[in-house]
């Protein structure tokens, strides 16, 4: 996820207040203790918990050699990057060689620009400005459901119930809608869209916050393109939740639960792609169709189409490596 720290130097109560609000991940400040008393947040600052200097440095680019010298540095740590006449060019060069960028920006153009140069973007941006409008408008677009996964209908080849076994549910901190999900599969290769408790049944009431995901060794994508278990998803962790046309956003996790119930193994194949996973056998346990609509596993067919996504295989503590790994 990219960050989105905010400049409040010198000190805006209004502004940090509206920051804190809109989701900000960091305030970059004089003295850590005015922004304590508002609330909790990571704060960049002498006395915060990012120290200017040593966690992060400020550069500015007036030139190449202040280029080349902003680039070093961020092969080692954080870097603020700031122009004097805003241009795309240095930005480019520096992202082309860190990961560690955080682009000095005052609007939400300069935002925008920063977050898709070179396609991928910088690693955040900091915001400078006297207006509460603006943190809004600039936290909202860091902020809106704009991600996307690459979803792809898979054919349905198999459907067996395997026994007993432990599961886990994802309760989080959003209301989900119809049509959206989670994605878990049995390996790191390729992963189902599991479809939330959304849905009004003559069994249990509607649970919209919740996705019964899969059998606890089951991976899960996360948001920043890396996958985790299913049973080391944390409270205050982030899931990333699609709907049937891969359009994306984070939810915070308020809660797992697993419990031990009967499971059962769908298979499905999209052209040489394969893909399975492991889910509680009961009706409210549904799967996503090409239309976007809840299939239930109990009336899932050989033959039905239902929606995933194919992955690079082979994770390394849930991060894409590029190593001889099978898994089956």
């Amino acid at each position: 996820m990219k960050q989105f720290w905010v400049d409040i130097r010198p000190w805006n109560k209004e502004i940090a207040t509206t920051a804190i609000e809109s989701g900000a991940d960091a305030i970059v400040v004089d003295r850590a203790e005015d922004v304590r008393r508002l609330g909790r947040i990571t704060t960049v600052a002498p006395d915060g918990d990012i120290k200017p200097g040593k966690d992060v440095v400020e550069c500015t680019i007036t030139d190449k050699a202040s280029e080349n010298r902003a680039a070093e540095q961020g092969k080692h740590t954080l870097v603020i990057a700031e122009t004097s006449d805003w241009t795309v060019i240095p930005l480019e060069n520096l992202v082309a060689q860190s990961d560690r960028i955080i682009a000095k920006v005052k609007d939400e153009k300069d935002a925008q620009m920063a977050l898709h140069v070179l396609e991928k973007g910088t690693h955040g941006i900091l915001l400078k400005t006297d207006s509460p409008a603006m943190v809004k408008s600039v936290a909202a677009l860091l902020k809106s459901p704009a991600d996307r996964v690459g979803l792809v209908p898979f054919k349905v080849t198999k459907i067996h119930p395997v026994g007993m076994g432990d599961r886990v549910c994802v309760d989080t901190c959003s209301m989900l809608s119809d049509g959206e999900g989670m994605l878990m599969g049995n390996t790191s290769s390729a992963m189902l869209l599991v479809h939330a408790e959304t849905l009004e049944n003559p069994y249990v009431a509607p649970r919209p916050f919740r996705v019964n995901a899969g059998a606890v060794h089951a991976y899960i994508l996360l948001p920043d393109g890396k996958t985790a278990y299913l049973s080391d998803l944390a409270i205050g962790g982030q899931v990333l939740v699609s709907d049937a046309k891969g359009t994306a956003h984070s939810a915070i996790i308020g809660r797992t639960k697993i419990e031990r119930r009967p499971l059962l193994l769908v298979e499905a194949e999209a052209g040489k792609a394969k893909v399975s996973l492991i889910l509680q056998n009961a009706e409210t346990i549904r799967l996503v169709g090409e239309d976007g609509k809840a299939i239930s596993v109990v009336n899932l067919q050989k033959g039905d189409t239902i929606m995933g996504c194919v992955l690079e295989g082979g994770r390394h503590f849930g991060i894409a490596v590029r190593e001889t790994i099978r898994e089956k």
